[in-house]
């Protein structure tokens, strides 16, 4: 079995690889963000259910790879009931564009299903039949948010690895702080991460936000070698537990509310952030290295 320090090392290699695919097709430069959190019950799926929601609401092309896998519940945030799963795909029942689902505001959700345990552990023919199905679609979205499982399994490890963007989800909670500094510390040591980006949720105020960050920073900035950047709060709001019931996202039942206002600040600092000349963000780049990284 490939050692966690090899897997990074490939990584590595792949990055000339990437320029050269990046320059080869002239294309809109789509933005891959795992979305994290180094524990449980942070909010991290409502996050990438209303971010992408408040994305597609403003023209960009959107689409959710649920790698959640014991989890796997994009589908019912949404209030949507698929009929296929990536299951139906790696068996050659169905092709990807079957197994993908149409959520609110065209946003495309590919769902993991329950019995996937591991996407290291695709074998050649399953790695290259995912890696054609996803490669005719390259040129498709703006944004791939990707929603991985809590924790540091090697699921999250291998997601985080390979995109784009780490965008980390925590709350004021010191055992989220706690377990997320963990995740960035795995991330960073083993796998030579450098960049992560925050997300403070449930907050009562800014000010709670900013305390959270800063005592993320304050550690790591002694203890490891990476940069962290803040990209905003969002504020705890008992309306949320009722959208989840409903299956609606809140930015879509309460739109004027306070959190729909955090969800659409946090989707304008994230577009602004985009970088057409970035060869990393050439989405091709992106699938060949997740299927090589296992």
């Amino acid at each position: 079995m490939t050692s966690k320090p090899d897997q990074a090392e490939t990584l590595r290699n792949l990055n000339h690889e990437s320029q050269v695919v990046a320059f080869d097709d002239e294309q809109t430069v789509t933005s891959v963000y795992a979305i994290t959190s180094g524990k449980g019950g942070v909010g991290k799926t409502a996050v990438v259910s209303n971010l992408a929601a408040t994305l597609a609401k403003a023209g960009k092309r959107v689409l959710i790879l649920d790698a959640d896998l014991g989890l796997a519940n994009i589908d019912v945030v949404f209030g949507l009931t698929p009929t296929y799963n990536m299951n139906h795909f790696f068996s050659g029942e169905q092709e990807l564009d079957a197994i993908m689902v149409d959520g609110p505001h065209g946003i495309k959700i590919l769902p993991a299903g329950s019995g996937i345990q591991n996407f290291i552990r695709l074998d050649a023919n399953h790695k290259l039949r995912l890696l054609e199905g996803l490669d005719s679609m390259h040129t498709s979205f703006d944004f791939v948010l990707i929603d991985t499982e809590a924790g540091i399994s090697e699921n999250v490890t291998y997601f985080n690895t390979a995109a784009q963007e780490i965008l980390l989800v925590t709350t004021p909670e010191p055992t989220a702080i706690t377990d997320a500094y963990a995740l960035m510390k795995l991330l960073s040591t083993q796998f030579h991460e450098k960049h992560f980006n925050l997300i403070v949720n449930m907050v009562q105020n800014e000010n709670e936000a900013l305390d959270v960050y800063r005592k993320i920073t304050m550690v790591s900035n002694r203890y490891l070698d990476v940069s962290i950047d803040y990209l905003g709060s969002i504020p705890a709001d008992r309306q949320m537990n009722e959208s989840i019931r409903k299956q609606k996202v809140i930015v879509d039942l309460y739109p004027t509310s306070k959190i729909a206002t955090a969800f659409s600040g946090l989707s304008g600092r994230i577009t602004s952030d985009v970088q057409p000349s970035e060869p990393k963000g050439n989405i091709q780049f992106f699938w060949k290295k997740l299927l090589k990284l296992g």
